[in-house]
């Protein structure tokens, strides 16, 4: 399995889409637990990393420093 390298302020597309529609999400925090805001709706959702990792499909954007 291929490690999905993700940092922070990158979108990401989940599994499954958010109930508003919209499988774009921003990480706004990353620790133990990684914080993501959709960019739909602007709801905000906190996973652990373990299950975000398992969860998240691909990265759409990377965030430009």
């Amino acid at each position: 399995m291929e490690k999905k390298e993700f940092d922070l302020h990158d979108v990401v597309e989940m599994k499954k889409p958010h109930p508003c529609g919209t499988n774009r999400w921003r990480i706004i925090r990353m620790g133990m637990d990684i914080r993501m805001k959709c960019e739909g709706c602007g709801h905000s959702v906190m996973l652990p990393r373990r299950e975000f990792t398992r969860k998240m499909k691909k990265i759409l954007e990377k965030h430009e420093e």
